[in-house]
């Protein structure tokens, strides 16, 4: 990892993949489209250039607006940026990896996407409803494919040249597992939920060894009780060295080797959770040593429902 005179520029190297991913990235999982254009081109202006998007969410085209609304004002050239979508739970057949990508692409209006993910291990009922319930209002899986067999087909997508490196979200240590043993094309990057209320020790270690880039969502415990940022560990580091508690909580992730996402509509806000910097190695051991709450925010590792995006509308 090489760290830049300020914490906020971290970029780390992808052992699996092509080039460097900042540690500093910007979420997308916002539900109007609207939205989701204003509040993508603050974060390009205050200087994020990772965007993680995904097929579920449902506004790709709003960020690929945005995207191309930067570079045609010459503010940043496409090979600044670092953009990663995500493969839905009902394309999870081999046979529907390729369009379900070649969809999010033209949405993005990208050449080439940056990192592909798994968004979840779990495969839904294939088609075009993404969220699959039963009369009873169970999801409905789909018992005809293996993840290993959907990590195939992202392989291929390394093959062809217009992804440049694959991984998964929503996973566990022992699921991740199997994909290693049996992967061709390494997972460059895992997304989890991680905080100082989940660090997740040992998932980071495994990825340490392999070479994989953890990156931490809900990097500031998604606003949900029990508060991380109102953790009184973590306001007292805050006090003591002049940044808000967030800031304090988003430097923590990446001095620790993460990278990070964080999701704002807010101008402020969005230039605050870029504006971090480095710890005093004393802060650091604080936060690892003194929190013991833990707490798992979102339960999608488990079912492959995500918790943090509302159900769509039932017509």
């Amino acid at each position: 990892m090489t760290i830049s005179d300020t914490l906020r520029y971290t970029r780390i190297h992808l052992v699996h993949g092509s080039g460097e991913l900042p540690a500093v990235g910007f979420g997308t999982l916002i539900p109007d489209p609207l939205a989701t254009k204003q509040a993508t081109k603050s974060a390009l202006e205050v200087g994020f250039r990772l965007l993680d998007c995904a097929e579920r969410y449902r506004n790709e085209e709003a960020v690929g607006d945005a995207i191309q609304a930067a570079l045609k004002v010459g503010t940043l050239q496409r090979e600044d940026l670092f953009v990663t979508t995500k493969l839905w739970n009902t394309n999870h057949r081999p046979e529907r990896v390729k369009p379900a990508f070649d969809a999010s692409r033209r949405r993005l209006r990208l050449d080439y996407v940056d990192c592909y993910l798994i968004h979840t291990p779990f495969a839904f009922r294939p088609g075009d409803e993404q969220d699959p319930r039963d009369e009873q209002g169970r999801v409905i899986y789909d018992p005809g494919v293996t993840l290993v067999e959907t990590w195939r087909a992202l392989e291929r997508l390394v093959d062809d040249g217009h992804c440049k490196s694959i991984g998964l979200s929503d996973i566990t240590l022992e699921k991740l597992r199997e994909i290693v043993a049996a992967a061709r094309i390494m997972p460059a990057v895992v997304q989890v939920e991680s905080h100082p209320y989940l660090p997740e020790w040992d998932l980071l270690e495994f990825c340490r060894e392999q070479g994989i880039v953890l990156q931490a969502f809900a990097a500031l415990g998604h606003a949900m009780e029990p508060s991380v940022v109102a953790d009184p560990v973590i306001a007292a580091i805050a006090q003591r060295v002049h940044k808000t508690p967030a800031q304090v909580v988003l430097a923590w992730a990446v001095q620790r080797g993460t990278a990070f996402l964080t999701t704002s509509t807010k101008p402020q806000r969005i230039q605050e959770n870029f504006d971090i910097s480095a710890l005093p190695e004393d802060a650091m051991r604080e936060i690892r040593e003194r929190i013991t709450t833990n707490v798992r925010f979102n339960a999608v590792v488990e079912t492959g429902v995500p918790g943090f995006i509302a159900r769509p509308p039932v017509n």
